[in-house]
Order: structure tokens, then sequence, then C-alpha cells
């Protein structure tokens, strides 16, 4: 595949080093504005990247000015499009519990990878259309990452199946059942011989419940787990480790020293919402001092909790595992003898560490990814232990899912079944293994000599078209059931709408195995924790239900302690042998949009752009500057990869900071059957994923073909020239001089210069704080602000032009040297100016400011100038150029918010401060004859944010938080030297280096921060 709108953005990491020795420090935003060809420029300060040069001969300006003058003339008539028309239907019986416009909120939770979050989610007229964290959860806190924004999407989506289906024909469930009955009656007849259960990660207890029973009524059957990214390697070093399967979750928030050896604490995992806010707490600016952590993170690619650490060790996969036995040996857990020896550069890495975590003896903790070999975990469990950090930095308990053994191989021993011949009905919940399994297993092949195959699943996808019987799926919003969360928290998860398309839950399919098919998830629900809490009276599960957490749930610590004879055998093991010298490593990740395939026909999250790359709508093969160099390759050539005999064909993309040596791959893309959105984009991965149980993988090639692919990336758009806009300083610095973010000098005319009249508010001033050292960059708000707000994805070619929709961005800077770069992080919403430019040039007054320092849209006054985009120094308007919104799609019409106005074709949008939830809350108050109070109103960027980086409210208020922290000294105004005087303001972000810990290649510690 090759041309397309960014095939003149191809940089070459040569000119961009070259380029580095002449710049002055700043921050940037990628390999393209370091290289800085003429290409690259004209591309960034055009808006139409082809066809523009039409407006610029004296026939085009005429044809503008006349299409224009015809826009101003029609402007009564309303915008540029006529909205279609609509019908509404009255209730005649109205329910008494529904108030037309006051949504209720229901607890409930979602799974993802065996786990469970608490969610709120809030129903219009019996329809759910937003998802929150729930407080009172453990796992969230309030908080919600961008899957669970997102599943309201994919609740709604037309593409899911929607009816039984048997051999591609369409069935029904009675049908379907009585096949099942007659199956079973030959099971029972054999104790079960030749029935297989496979399902994803079982984290349900009534689910894993039922399974049991049917392992117990028919003890020749076996159930099977398998799930990509399931953590099942901690699992199994746990057994090694304690002669368990003990479960391990962390308490940051009580650590002065962490360090991360591949684990993305922030970034993903079950705990990672409760770890973002725990750790934002210790280093965000209002805490900055004598208790702030320091975060060591030592990885192979850039991920979310590396972006944000104080030193960051980018490592090869397999060195990570020498590093991680240099560093047991330093702090006396294994001998010297038994740790091989480290690069120079990364002892002198090393040293400063060892002696930190030493100081902060019982108040440190260090955490191992689920990538890593059981041996790292070992000697992280025992590393733990010498520093006195278990009970309190981290927790060791019984199992916390039900069954918590599964994994790659029991896949295995699946697919050798198969094959002899001894499975004859196979039961797939849940997952898609024909896609997700590694292709060297060949578990499609296999699955086709099943007599009898069933498949429960959203979609109709690769596994559902290998079975004989495809089942529609209940969504979580469909279904009861229940979970636990990273802690072992218990929680029911109830339905918040009838299942759409009559699909069933997979308690429901395994209540019909065991002979009960008229069961409900609600009665088999109830029925499990009657059983697991009899003592408890009836209200108790009317309280479990309104809070989303059953209490007392959550196991007690274990006292257990590593085995000597698995840490000497872990010793006398040694590390793995050096790859050669040249040879590529890959390590498979999941897609930080569509994880391992599940969200592939989300339109939200392949829109979403990724928190590093800010690719959006593809997965690429991202490799080291250094490597591009050595292999010749530059961002957007199409490579062939090849693994263990098998190739893939793959884009390649250049990320600052990744190890030089690695390859990472992610997972969800390339699919062959996933609906309209997912089938298509991207590559697949799993083509070449090896059937072993690593996750990173030496003796790869990566070859150019000479073809270039282009990718969608959104970090180019919307460039502010190189001004200060992050600043940042370490905590020495910040110590010494507090307002270190204001001695920077741009030159401005100064605030008491202006043409602009003043406005005084005698009710409300809302305002907005941005903390960046908080802020990791997760994407949760952008997600949270396009559900709440109705905002339509626009498609990969629209990105590629710069037309994307949402109406916060995250930008990604990076600072330092391509090799080594620091990583800063900053939300950008609609900056709500005092003086705000755009109000001054709009010709129908669409863009107004309000008596409470809000600037509105009034989008049936709207022409399509775009004077006021063009005037918006910060580029956070968004204009439809396209009918974006899908109109006539029945399902997707229940999804919207109905409280936000679905825009159309010609009309400017952009962020409002969720100006709906303010007049709600502005409507209780006065009924209530009082002020709106701290806190009553917050925006769903705010309220999604798990690091809490955002602040939004009443600057009126001397007691408000957004008034505290805008008082602060770190506190500074973006592009203020122009003198718009946004109400959108940020905090600088201070650092905790340890000043022992030698320097990366990169300018000086406090780069754009210091004066």
């Amino acid at each position: 595949m090759s041309g397309g709108p960014r095939d003149r953005l191809r940089i070459d990491v040569a000119r961009a080093r070259a380029a580095m020795a002449g710049r002055d420090g700043s921050p940037w935003r990628g390999l393209e504005e370091i290289a800085g060809t003429p290409e690259f420029e004209e591309f960034l300060h055009r808006e139409f990247p082809h066809n523009a040069s039409e407006w610029l001969d004296p026939a085009g300006r005429r044809d503008f000015l006349r299409l224009m003058a015809a826009s101003l003339a029609l402007a009564g008539f309303g915008a540029c499009t006529r909205q279609p028309a609509e019908t509404i239907v009255p209730y005649v019986q109205p329910p008494e519990e529904i108030v037309p416009g006051k949504p209720l909120y229901f607890a409930t939770a979602m799974t993802m990878a065996g786990y469970s979050t608490g969610l709120l989610v809030e129903s219009h007229m019996g329809r759910p259309t937003k998802v929150e964290g729930n407080p009172g959860h453990p796992a969230s806190l309030g908080a919600t990452d961008h899957f669970a924004q997102a599943s309201v999407l994919t609740l709604y989506d037309p593409d899911r199946s929607q009816v039984v289906t048997h051999r591609g024909a369409i069935s029904t469930w009675n049908g379907f059942l009585g096949a099942l009955a007659a199956d079973m009656q030959l099971r029972a007849a054999s104790r079960g011989a030749g029935l297989r259960i496979l399902t994803e990660q079982v984290g349900s207890p009534t689910l894993a419940s039922l399974l049991r029973q049917v392992t117990a009524l028919l003890p020749e059957a076996r159930w099977h787990q398998y799930e990509p990214f399931a953590h099942e390697t901690e699992t199994r070093a746990a057994r090694t480790a304690f002669g368990a399967p003990l479960h391990t979750w962390y308490r940051p928030q009580a650590a002065g020293v962490i360090l991360s050896l591949d684990a993305d604490l922030i970034g993903c995992g079950p705990g990672s919402l409760r770890y973002a806010r725990e750790i934002a707490s210790r280093r965000r600016a209002e805490a900055a001092g004598a208790g702030m952590s320091r975060l060591y993170v030592v990885e192979s690619g850039m991920s979310v909790t590396g972006s944000v650490a104080d030193h960051r060790l980018a490592l090869a996969p397999s060195e990570i595992e020498r590093f991680a036995r240099a560093l047991a040996a330093a702090l006396g857990v294994i001998g010297p003898g038994d740790a091989p020896g480290l690069a120079p550069a990364h002892e002198a890495w090393l040293r400063p560490l060892a002696a930190d975590l030493q100081r902060a003896r019982g108040s440190s903790l260090v955490a191992a990814g689920p990538r890593q070999p059981a041996a790292v975990h070992v000697l992280t469990h025992a590393i733990n232990e010498r520093l006195g950090n278990v009970g309190a930095t981290v927790i060791r308990t019984d199992p916390v899912l039900p069954d918590p053994d599964g994994g790659l191989p029991s896949l295995q021993t699946l697919v050798q079944d198969m094959d002899a011949g001894k499975v004859d009905t196979l039961i797939v919940i849940g997952g898609n293994p024909a896609y997700t399994a590694p292709a060297g297993l060949g578990f499609a092949a296999s699955l086709s000599k099943v007599k009898l195959s069933i498949r429960l699943g959203l979609y109709d996808d690769e596994t559902s078209a290998l079975c004989g019987w495809h089942l529609p799926e209940a969504h979580f919003l469909e279904a009861w059931g229940d979970g636990r969360a990273f802690d072992g928290t218990a929680g029911i998860q109830q339905p918040l709408i009838a299942p759409l398309y009559s699909g069933r839950s997979a308690m429901e399919l395994i209540s019909a195995v065991l002979g009960r098919p008229g069961v409900t998830g609600h009665a088999l629900v109830r029925e499990q924790w009657r059983r697991a809490r009899p003592e408890e009276p009836e209200a108790s599960w009317r309280r479990w239900l309104h809070d989303g957490v059953i209490d007392g749930t959550r196991p007690p610590p274990r006292d257990a302690q590593v085995r000597a004879e698995a840490l000497a055998g872990v010793a006398a093991a040694g590390p793995g042998p050096a790859p050669p010298q040249g040879d590529l490593e890959v390590v498979f990740l999941p897609d930080h949009g569509a994880w391992d395939g599940a969200f592939s026909n989300n339109g939200w999250l392949q829109e979403l752009p990724r928190p590093i790359t800010k690719l959006t709508w593809d997965n690429a093969a991202l490799i080291a500057p250094a490597t591009a160099e050595r292999l010749g390759l530059a961002s957007e050539d199409l490579a062939e990869l090849t693994l263990d005999g098998r190739a893939v064909r793959v884009p390649v993309w250049i990320v600052p900071g990744m190890a030089p040596g690695a390859v990472e791959l992610t997972l969800g893309y390339g699919r062959r059957r996933a609906g309209r959105i997912g089938t298509g984009p991207g590559y697949d991965a799993c083509a070449v994923l090896p059937g072993s149980t690593a996750r990173a993988y030496p003796g790869a090639a990566l070859r150019g073909t000479r073809e270039r692919y282009p990718l969608a990336c959104t970090q180019t758009h919307h460039s502010m020239e190189g001004r200060g806009l992050v600043r940042w300083a370490p905590l020495s610095r910040y110590a010494e001089q507090p307002d270190f973010a204001h001695h920077q000098e741009h030159g401005g005319p100064g605030p008491e210069l202006s043409m602009y009249r003043e406005w005084k508010y005698d009710g409300y001033a809302w305002g907005m704080a941005i903390d960046l050292g908080a802020c990791h960059g997760c994407n949760a708000c952008v997600t949270a602000c396009q559900s709440e707000n109705n905002i339509p994805v626009v498609g990969k070619e629209q990105v590629m032009l710069g037309r994307e929709m949402h109406w916060i961005r995250v930008d990604r800077y990076f600072e330092g040297s391509i090799d080594d770069p620091m990583v800063h992080h900053q939300p950008l919403p609609c900056m709500h100016c005092e003086h705000a430019p755009c109000e001054v040039v709009c010709p129908v007054a669409a863009t107004t400011h309000s008596d409470e320092g809000l600037n509105q849209m009034v989008y049936n006054r709207c022409v399509g100038t775009r004077y006021c985009s063009n005037n918006c120094p910060y580029k956070v308007r968004r204009f439809n150029f396209l009918l974006y919104s899908d109109w006539t799609t029945p399902s997707l019409k229940m999804l919207r918010n109905p409280d936000v106005t679905v825009r159309s074709r010609g009309v400017m949008e952009k962020c409002t401060y969720c100006v709906q939830r303010i007049n709600a809350a502005r409507i209780d108050a006065k009924n209530e004859d009082r002020r709106i109070r701290d806190g009553e109103v917050t925006p769903a960027c705010a309220q999604a944010c798990p690091a809490q980086a955002i602040v939004f409210g009443d600057l009126n208020d001397p007691g408000s938080r957004v008034r505290r922290l805008k008082e602060m000294p770190l506190e500074y105004g973006l592009l203020d030297e122009i003198n718009t005087r946004p109400r959108t303001t940020y905090l600088a972000r201070v650092t905790n280096p340890h000043p022992e810990m030698p320097p990366p290649a990169a300018p000086e510690a406090g780069g754009h921060g210091e004066p």
C-alpha cells in the first residue's frame, strides 16, 4: 500500500539527530518536528494538505467570497445543513420512578482480564448513556479508564451479533437448547467424556461455581481458560516462590520510592486506576515537598508509567532479567556471584537506585510486569521482603480469582485433545481464540475436528465462523453477574437495560448445560451469594446493589515468605543467554484502544490517540531511532517482520526512548471478521505470535519492502510554534523558587493593556486548573468527553487531514535526546479566555461570552466561516467539515446524551465546560435556595481522570479547590504572553530526580521550565 496525504512527512533519523544539536532544549512533538523538512512545515501550517491552493488564485478567491456572502445571507435560516426531521412519541402511561430530564444512576461493574472495576452508569429514560467510576469501589475510587467510557458504544453497536445461527443459517434459542439437551444426555452417559468448555479468565464467583458444578457432575469434562493478556506469569511465579498461587497487590500511596521492572502500573492492569490515583497523590504539585515520592522505571518500550518516571532506563527485553539479578545482588538477596555483570552505564544507574531503595526500607515498592519471566517475579518478591515492604506497600493474599489456573498451557492441552479426537463438544464462551491464539498453535485447524462446537460471543467473529452454533452474548450492561477487584473485593454487576438482541450471559448458558435453561442471571447470582453469605438479611442484598460493593469480601493479608529453595533455584539457574549482537527482540502488547481485538469495532477507541505514539486507526511495529538507523527504516515504511518462520507485513513507527533492538507489536488489528469498523485496519500480530508462554521473543528480522503505509497520527496537528507550553522543574529548584513557572520572558503586552472589555462576575465565575505533575496521558478524559457530549468519530482519512473532533486533546511532548527523552503530557480543552480572540471575529455572534465566564457556542447561529478557529491561538475548536454524526442508525440514537445537541455539517463546536452539568446543578441549587457547592459540578473529563489532574469550580468561591490551586505559585496560563487571560490554567510539573543519578543524554534538568 502506498500513497496518502502524509507521504511527504517521511522523516530521516540521521537528519533529526543533526538538527538536535542546534536546538535550545525546548520540548518537541515528534521526530517530524525535529527534522523540520519543508514538506512537514507546509503540512503543519496548511489546514488542507491537498487541494488548498485553489484559494490562492484570483478566481478561487472570488468563488470563496461569493460563497461566503451566500452563507451570511442564509444565516437566519439555520446553519449550513438542514438537520433531519425526527418524530417524537409521548408517554401514555409514564413510569412513576422516571422523571424526564432527570437521569438515574445504578452501580454495576465491568470485567477485563478477569478483574472487575466498579462503575456508576447514568440512565436516561431507561437507556444507559454514560459511565462513571464508583467512588465506593476500591478499584475505581470514582475514576474510569477509556475502555469503561467506550463500553456504552459497544452496547449500542449495530454490528453486534443479533441472532442465533446454526451452520450459518438463522435459528432460535429454543432450537439451540433442544440440540444442547440432546448432546448433554450423551455426555452424561459417558460422565462428561468429550466435553470441553473454553472461557476467558473467569473472575465471577457465580460463573466459576457453575463451571465447577459441571466438572463435578461430569468428572470427565474439562474447563479451560485462555486470554492473551491474563496474568498467568504471576500465578506460576507465585507457585514457584511460595508453593501456592498467592495474589499480590500494592499500596503505592505508602511508597516513597517505587521501581517498576516493566510493570505499567498506571497504564493498564487490574489496579491501574487506583495505582494512578495513589501515585499521583504523592507526586502532585500540591504535595510537592519532603513527602514527594520518586519513581524509577526499567522497560523496553515507552509505557504510560515510564513517561512520567523521574528516572527511566530503556533496556532490551532480555536485559531486564539481568538488571533484576544485579539489583537483587546489590541488595543482598542473592550472592554477588549469582548476578551477571552490567554495562558501565547501567551499573552507574543501578548504584543510586539500590541506595535509594535501602534508605526507604519499609516504604519502598518494587513491581515486576506480567511480561517478565517467573525468575524476575521471584526475585521481586524476595527484594520486597528484604526491604521490609511486605504488609506495608506490598500485600499478599489468597488467590483473588476463583480459579487462577489457565493461560496458554491450558489452551495447548485443549488443542492436543482436539487433534487426538478426544473432544466431541466444545463450548467457547467469550474471547476470540481463533484470532488471538498463537499462529503456531493451530487452534483454528483443530477446531474443525470437533463434532459439536458452540460459541457465545458479542460478535459473529473469526471464532464464531468456525463453530456450528453461534449465540449472541449479552453485554455486561444487559446482564446480571458479579466479579472481584484487584484486591479481592467482590461486587454485583447489575444490568441497566434489557438485552437489545435477546442475548444470554455466560452463566445462563452454563446453567442450561446443567439442565436448568430457564433460570435467570439474577436468580443465579442471588443464589450464589445466599450460599456464600447465608447470615445476611435481604436488606444486605439491596445494599450491595446500591453500593456496588459487597462488604467484608476482601481476603486478609497472608504472611507468606519466599521459599529458600525457590530463591536458590532462581539464583543457580542464572539468566538466559543474551541474543546475538544485532538480533531483534519482539514484545507483544495489548493495544491501548483495541486491547486484544475485543474493542476492534469501537470507533471511539479506534480514533483515540495512543498516549505515546498518538496513532489512530492502525497499529505499527514500534522501534527505536537507533534501530531505524541501523535497518535503514523510517516511520510509515512498510516492512516485513519474520519470527519463528512466520512473516507479517507491518508499517514502522519510530518512538524516541525505546530500547535499541526491541520491537513492540500490538494485538487487536488485522481482523478478518469484526464488524464494519474493525475489519481490515492494521496488521495481525497474532500471525507471528509463537506458541510459548514467553512474552518477549528474540530472533526476529525486520526488512523494508520499499512500500509506504500512511498512518494517522494526531500529534503533528495544531502546532504552537515551540513556545513555552509545558513548564517543569526538579524538586530542588521548586524548593528554591516556588514560582519558577512565572520566570520566563515571553515579551507580551502585559495584562493591564487590552483592547477587550473587562468582564465582571457577580455570581459564579467558572474556571479549571490542570496539574501537569499528575497527568500521565491516559486519554480517559478524551473518551469521557466524547461520550458526554455526543462527539462523532471522523475516520482515518479525516484524521490524516487534521479534522479529528475531540473537544479535549492530550498533547505529548518529548524533551532531550531522541534516544533518552523526557516526556510531558498536557491536556488541552477550550481555554475559555477572558479576552477570547474567537468572540470578536464571529460575524453572526455564534460564539459569545457568558456572565459566568464561559465561552459559549450557539450552534444554530453558526454558518461555518471558521473565523473563530483561525483566530484561536490554542487550536481547540472543531469544525464539522462533513456530516460526521450518524443520524440514521436506530441503536445509536439511544446512545446519545439528550442534554447535549447533536451537531450537523457546517457547525463549529468545542469544549463547553460541560455546561449541561452546570445547569443541572444550578436547578438543584435554586430549588434548595442556595449556591452551587464546590465539587457539585464536575465536567466529564475531570470526573473520569484517574489521577485527579483536572479540577473545576467557582473562582468566586474562596474555599473552592480550583481557587486554591490557582493561588499556588506553580499556576500559569498557556500562552499568557498574548494576553488572552484563559480561565483554564496549569500547574507546572515538579519532578523528584535522584541527585546522584547520572544525567541522561538530554539538556540540563529543568529544561523548558527554567528561565
